[in-house]
């Protein structure tokens, strides 16, 4: 089975930075894409930055300049160093994986559980 194990979150003060950690563990051929998603209270999941195995990335235009995703391919984990935080930022993150468990089988989606970010002001 394959397993995604999310960690860094916390309480900071507006302006601040953490770094969050995503570690795939379990049988893994290949992971092609990952992504770090974010919920709120009151709110839906919504993609907050993407990196794919060619290297590109994309964001949400509420965290350009301040969120950065990047992965350590030889610890199968992702990152994501988010700095200059606003209360706004305050949500669950859970990071996405598309990994193919084998080169026989097509590539499936896996979340993590989750860990609470909270921004105060």
């Amino acid at each position: 089975q394959v397993q995604l194990v999310e960690s860094g979150g916390g309480l900071v003060q507006a302006g601040g930075s953490l770094r969050l950690s995503c570690a795939a563990s379990g049988r893994i051929f290949s992971i092609n894409d990952f992504s770090w998603y974010r919920q709120a209270p009151g709110n839906q999941r919504e993609l907050v930055a993407g990196l794919r195995s060619v290297g590109s990335t994309n964001y949400a235009d509420s965290v350009k300049g301040r969120f950065t995703i990047s992965r350590d391919n030889a610890k199968n984990t992702v990152y994501l160093q988010m700095n200059s935080l606003k209360p706004e930022d305050t949500a669950v993150y859970y990071c996405n994986a598309r990994i193919q468990r084998t080169m026989f089988r097509v590539e499936e989606i896996y979340w993590g559980q989750g860990t609470q970010v909270t921004v105060s002001s």
